[in-house]
């Protein structure tokens, strides 16, 4: 009887709140997707402002996010399965030599090795080692920076002129400052004398190195938070991290915000006041986004400091804007378990918040939206005061109206819609996208890969100008030049699986080059399969792992090859393709032309024989594994926490080997 009791009050409760919808002017089972829209037209964020107004605006995430669950767990359809711009050389330096792979010329990106022609900087063992690898027969390590903080893990480094900076994370559980009314508040009359938190903090510190062998440390900036990334541009450092919220210890009245110091103004932590922190309209999230932002050729310039409510997940940088993009989901169909219909995915949308980067400091310049969620960094890019964006909306393991689909949005400098293309790929996802200019290229994959080329010419009328479907996928795109794209992914082939459908199943790592001079017909020009099943590469994730020089015809990337012996690719009782046994460890280094493609000329490996016969099928030693690969003058680096060697890049003939343990 009570059973029967709960069945109907859940039912008419649900009854009630589709009623409420109805009277609402809302459906039951809304469009596919939303309309762009901006969420403020204004320049300026709200401002938190108090206490009080914090705990209304994480009390609204918690009762959203909590009914979203809640809708969720009864939805049973749902399974529970261009190279940077180098500096001039310092005398003795070689003037032509590699810089880090970064998605926009003239804003650098933080990396684990650097090199300013002359000397490599290396994070290794949370140490930071500098090398001197010119004359390479001379390769020397001349210093290594030790942190005292045992807690500090190096994350990424940058070199600007003289100075080197070193970004990471550590972790401090002790008191850092003592209790302030003003700052602190507990509703316990008992007040300790100091507040004891544990503290996630993103560390930045600067070096000058005019000495190499006798470096000083002459400034720190730490960001309560964890280090999310970070832009430099004309030598001023745009640092972001994300701070955890404690929202339960803010409801027990234990009231904080982020901590910050630069010591250019005082070694000591300062609280940010609730009355300047901002926040994200409709995007609350416990979290902080802490900006902080350095002008290196003004040291004595105290950090601008900047935190809002709300979190950041994906960051795009052009020379003078920085976008922060966050990823919203809501669910919009209310349904009980007796209802037959089909249940909508959660709506997916993605705010864009956008920031002029100006004096060093960021500035809040608008705000926007677009339905679905983005991939990466990649997803976005600015042109001619443009801003495109790809995105993925809906579900692929559906077959419904509420199936996967990809779109490119064109937004104004204020963020507003002005054109797109919708329902690309319906049933696929983006699994890599390239903005170029007037282009963009775009690869979705389920079965096979599909290659777009868009137009972008008119940015209120985008189009589809061609595509090509090919077996695999390409996880990263990198520009050859204005009518030619080099693709990094894997191979596939396609076998019966589950209830005789069709499956694809990834292989061996696969490169291609894409001729599009021919818009309308792109053409895969090159190809080149590495390994078999299992084989990988960091730089399918990691777009700083590639070394390419278009002027040199050198292309340069680390792997880890796994292959099967008897080269048959057997299935197993699952007709599902066997995995290759471990093979090699290193670097592949291909000549790259228009005339003749991809030409292997051959790899280079840091592991020794014993390395190979200890190995068995995998392979599990991250000291000797190649990383990264540069060039100085005319010999190829290849780095990696054991050692570095360099070749002769012609003949890739061995000429020197450093350890560097």
């Amino acid at each position: 009887m009570a059973k029967n009791k709960t069945k109907m009050a859940s039912f008419l409760f649900v009854l009630l709140l589709i009623m409420l919808g109805v009277l609402a002017g809302t459906a039951l089972f809304p469009e596919k997707q939303n309309p762009v829209a901006v969420a403020r037209a204004d320049k300026e964020l709200p401002v938190v402002g108090s206490w009080e107004n914090l705990r209304i605006l994480l009390e609204q995430y918690e009762q959203k996010n909590a009914y979203m669950y809640r809708e969720m767990a009864v939805d049973e359809s749902i399974p529970t399965n261009m190279k940077s711009q180098a500096a001039m050389p310092a005398a003795g330096q070689a003037d032509d030599y590699s810089a880090t792979n970064v998605q926009v010329e003239g804003v650098d990106e933080g990396d684990q090795v650097k090199t300013d022609g002359q000397y490599i900087y290396q994070i290794n063992h949370n140490q930071v080692q500098i090398i001197k690898a010119v004359p390479v027969e001379q390769m020397e390590i001349i210093n290594t920076i030790r942190f005292n903080d045992q807690n500090f893990s190096p994350v990424e480094i940058y070199i600007d002129g003289d100075y080197l900076i070193v970004i990471g994370n550590t972790y401090i559980p002790e008191p850092v400052y003592p209790v302030d009314q003003s700052q602190l508040r507990m509703k316990s009359a008992a007040m300790p004398p100091y507040y004891h938190r544990n503290a996630s903090l993103c560390r930045t510190i600067v070096y000058d190195m005019k000495d190499k062998r006798n470096i000083s440390q002459i400034r720190r900036l730490v960001l309560e938070g964890s280090y999310l990334t970070s832009r430099l541009v004309d030598s001023k450092l745009y640092l972001l991290s994300n701070c955890h919220v404690d929202y339960y210890s803010i409801q027990k009245g234990l009231e904080t915000t982020p901590m910050c110091k630069d010591t250019i103004k005082a070694d000591r932590f300062d609280v940010q006041d609730i009355k300047t922190i901002r926040y994200f309209p409709d995007c609350i999230t416990p979290n902080y986004l802490v900006a902080g932002a350095i002008d290196l050729q003004q040291m004595d310039k105290p950090a601008a400091i900047n935190t809002y409510l709300g979190g950041g997940e994906n960051v795009y940088a052009s020379t003078q804007n920085l976008y922060v993009a966050a990823s919203q989901y809501f669910n919009n169909v209310i349904r009980s378990t007796l209802s037959t219909a089909p249940a909508s995915p959660a709506d997916t949308t993605t705010k864009i918040f956008k920031f002029k980067m100006k004096d060093a400091q960021m500035q809040y310049a608008g705000e926007g939206q677009v339905p679905g969620t983005i991939l990466n960094q990649f997803s976005m890019d600015e042109y001619n005061d443009t801003f495109r964006i790809a995105t993925t909306y809906g579900d692929v393991w559906r077959d419904d109206q509420y199936t996967s689909q990809n779109n490119v949005y064109m937004l104004d400098r204020d963020l507003k819609l002005i054109g797109q293309i919708e329902n690309i790929a319906p049933g696929e996802r983006i699994y890599s996208t390239r903005f170029m200019g007037h282009r963009a290229y775009m690869v979705t994959f389920k079965d096979v890969d599909p290659f777009f080329v868009l137009d972008l010419t008119d940015p209120a009328q985008p189009k589809i100008l061609g595509k090509l479907k090919i077996p695999g996928y390409s996880d990263y795109l990198h520009p050859y030049d204005e009518n030619h794209i080099i693709g990094f992914g894997k191979e596939t082939i396609e076998l019966s699986g589950y209830n005789e459908k069709s499956m694809a199943f990834y292989q061996g790592l696969k490169i291609a080059v894409f001729d599009v001079t021919d818009v309308n017909q792109p053409v895969e020009m090159s190809k080149v399969v590495i390994g078999d099943r299992g084989s990988d590469s960091e730089l399918l994730r990691n777009h700083k792992a590639l070394l390419f020089s278009r002027e040199k015809n050198l292309l340069a990337l680390p792997v880890t090859v796994m292959e099967i012996g008897q080269k048959n690719a057997k299935q197993n009782n699952a007709n599902i393709p066997e995995y290759g046994r471990f093979s090699f460890q290193g670097a592949y280094v291909y000549h790259i032309d228009l005339q003749q493609g991809l030409q292997f000329k051959g790899r280079i490996t840091h592991l020794d024989q014993d390395d190979y016969l200890k190995a068995g099928n995998y392979w599990d030693n991250p000291d000797k594994s190649i990383n990264r690969i540069l060039y100085i003058g005319d010999a190829l680096y290849t780095l990696s926490p054991a050692m570095i060697k360099a070749n002769q890049m012609d003949s890739l003939q061995e000429k020197q080997v450093l350890r560097l343990q």
